[in-house]
């Protein structure tokens, strides 16, 4: 979901969840793309550095003259505008800011946003964790992990994902959206579903989740 939710798909029944969608990373298309997030450990900043092009390998880790957070983040913006348009294009440019400065949060985050909609489900775990420890004030790539986990078939560890997005920020609705939706689905709900389902169907993304949630509401009651 940072967040540049897309609109949902139109579904055919209301009984049916709506599909909660992947968040780009760190208000992707909002700038400065990797200098605005705050990270407690000054080895995980995106502090500004002396080097002025990408290297080749960027996992390898980078001293700290080395980095370049201004390049990242102008690499990460570029992408964001490219995710739907361009995937290639757009993982080349997150690949390069990586390079320029490995600890991006954002540019992991949305890697692992191209990565999970190919399906590569190690890759973009890795990625949304990478996104998480360098973001941990934000939920974004708690829920995009959560859904990673979600779409391998870890469903337990899915749910506790989702609730540990909910822990950081309660109010996050792509997170509620998603948790509740697998809760149903999965026959899994707690007593935290009911008031999901409530703010869901106050404020959900869009006439279809909020219709959704109504639907799960008068569901439950007539048990």
């Amino acid at each position: 979901m940072p967040h540049a939710t897309r609109q949902l798909p139109p579904i055919s029944s209301p009984i049916h969840d709506p599909v909660p969608r992947v968040a780009r990373g760190a208000h992707a298309g909002r700038a400065p793309a990797c200098a605005f997030i705050a990270i407690t450990s000054m080895a995980l900043a995106c502090v500004g550095g002396c080097a002025t092009t990408p290297r080749s390998d960027p996992y390898n880790p980078l001293t700290e003259a080395d980095r370049d957070s201004t390049l990242a983040g102008r690499l990460n913006e570029q992408a964001s505008d490219l995710m739907d348009k361009d995937p290639a294009q757009a993982e080349d440019l997150l690949r390069k800011a990586l390079a320029a400065d490995l600890y991006c949060g954002p540019a992991h985050n949305n890697l692992g946003v191209l990565l999970l909609r190919r399906d590569d489900l190690y890759g973009a775990a890795s990625e949304f964790e990478w996104a998480r420890k360098l973001m941990p004030g934000h939920p974004d790539p708690r829920m995009n992990l959560a859904m990673t986990l979600e779409a391998a078939g870890r469903t337990d560890d899915a749910l506790d994902a989702y609730a540990s997005a909910l822990e950081l920020y309660p109010e996050h609705l792509p997170s509620m959206q998603a948790m509740a939706s697998l809760q149903v689905r999965t026959g899994r709900t707690d007593d935290r579903t009911a008031g999901m389902l409530r703010e869901i169907a106050m404020r959900g993304e869009s006439d279809t989740w909020k219709s959704w949630a109504r639907t799960q509401m008068a569901i439950r009651e007539a048990r």
